[in-house]
């Protein structure tokens, strides 16, 4: 079933909580004023973090939403490395008796969200979940939220405070760096095109910690495939690639197709592009290229979604070039890695050298990632990819490509013995 995706929203300054009746074990320390925006609009703020990698290839951090620059880390968002840990909060309604159990629900979204994330990271990042096990009931009814895609900003206002003043007696933030909210997916007013990450502009306070931002998930029972993995990439400071329509209509899939979660949950090569595992810290600066702008260069590019070979070898240390890329401007490059057939890309449509252009300084939604179509004229996998135009989009071995509007020639030589794809990138300067 398609599903028209959703993107995240911004919310302004928490104003402190008042009316409280009588003490609880931690207090929560603020709650929510209207939301500024249905579109994720603004950045964060939050101060630069170290430079994580260096090099003429690494595109700055703009102030764009979720930029795409990784020169530096904005410490707003959690890091996804080694292990962090996710609480999930079940709500119910009290016009609503639930027909799944938190355990039911749980088992909806872990491990396969966990094991998502584990092959994405070649074993570098964990993510924990802890579910709880008991329903925390809402003092309102579903139907009294209004909840649906386009959320106006008081009725979402009161959903999340009621939520996190109800949450708060039976759960210690402190120990968690990532929230999800799920709401009983079968109370009559629980719409799951509702389903988006929330991020305050000031962090909330509850059990002396900060929550920038939390995942409100609205999804049926069982959820669309990947949603989580998806959300959660936003709470790494990934953006949508996919591309909203200004009418509501056409298609949403045009930027990048099945090729990144990030684009659509339900793609067939839904593993992260290597620029976002760059971005993440899960590729080390050996296994990138940095692509001289003049002249030829020969690769070997290593399977972007494939472990390392050798015995004892720990998953996803060691081994080849992933990602190539070659720096067109200021905020702009193109970049090339070698996709399909196994781990997150197991059901993919095509294999190939996939080449697509970044932009640092274009926000969430508005195109930041480009897959260009090395075969623009057909199209694959009909009635299962999300995009039939680029589920070909790879070149393919012995074909050569030339990137619309700037002088870069990409050509498929070969493979090696152990899978890897040999590539020539000729360049005019």
């Amino acid at each position: 079933m398609f599903r028209i995706p959703v993107p995240e929203v911004d919310l302004p300054r928490p104003q402190p909580l008042g009316g409280v009746d009588k003490p609880r074990p931690r207090a929560l320390a603020a709650a929510l004023t209207a939301f500024a925006a249905v579109a994720a609009m603004g950045l964060v703020a939050g101060p630069a973090a170290a430079v994580p990698f260096a090099g003429p290839c690494a595109l700055e951090r703009t102030p764009a939403h979720h930029s795409e620059g990784l020169d530096t880390w904005n410490p707003a968002y959690p890091k996804p490395k080694k292990t962090l840990n996710a609480v999930m909060v079940f709500l119910s309604f009290p016009d609503s008796r639930p027909l799944a159990t938190p355990d039911a629900l749980a088992s909806d979204y872990f491990p396969s969200t966990s094991r998502f994330f584990d092959r994405a990271s070649y074993g570098k990042f964990s993510l924990v979940p802890h579910p709880q096990r008991q329903w925390i009931q809402m003092p309102h009814p579903s139907t009294a939220y209004a909840i649906q895609r386009d959320w106006d900003a008081a009725h979402r206002s009161a959903y999340l405070q009621d939520a996190l003043k109800a949450a708060d007696p039976h759960t210690d933030f402190s120990k968690y760096d990532v929230v999800y909210f799920v709401a009983d997916p079968d109370a009559p007013g629980v719409d799951s095109d509702a389903t988006k990450v929330v991020n305050f502009d000031r962090p909330m306070r509850a059990d002396g910690t900060d929550i920038r931002r939390i995942v409100t998930v609205f999804e049926r029972h069982p959820p669309d495939r990947n949603v989580l993995a998806h959300e959660t990439g936003h709470v790494f400071d990934l953006p949508d690639l996919y591309h909203r329509p200004t009418d509501g209509k056409g298609d949403w899939d045009t930027y990048v197709g099945d090729w990144d979660v990030m684009g659509s949950q339900f793609g067939l090569s839904p593993d992260l592009f290597g620029w976002h595992k760059w971005k993440l810290g899960w590729l080390d600066q050996r296994q990138v290229t940095c692509v001289k702008r003049s002249g030829e260069t020969r690769l070997t590019l290593e399977p972007l979604s494939t472990a390392p070979r050798g015995a004892g070898a720990p998953f996803g240390t060691g081994g080849g070039t992933k990602l190539a890329v070659i720096r067109t401007g200021v905020d702009s490059a193109v970049a090339l890695e070698a996709r399909g057939g196994s781990g997150n890309d197991a059901a993919t449509c095509s294999r190939g050298v996939l080449v697509y252009r970044v932009r640092s300084d274009s926000s969430s939604g508005g195109g930041p990632m480009e897959v260009l179509d090395a075969h623009p004229r057909t199209e694959a996998c009909y009635g299962e990819s999300v995009y039939p135009p680029l589920a070909d989009a790879p070149v393919s071995l012995g074909e050569t490509f030339t990137v619309p509007g700037d002088d870069i020639r990409v050509e498929a030589e070969g493979r090696t013995g152990s899978g890897a794809w040999t590539v020539k990138v000729t360049t005019a300067g």
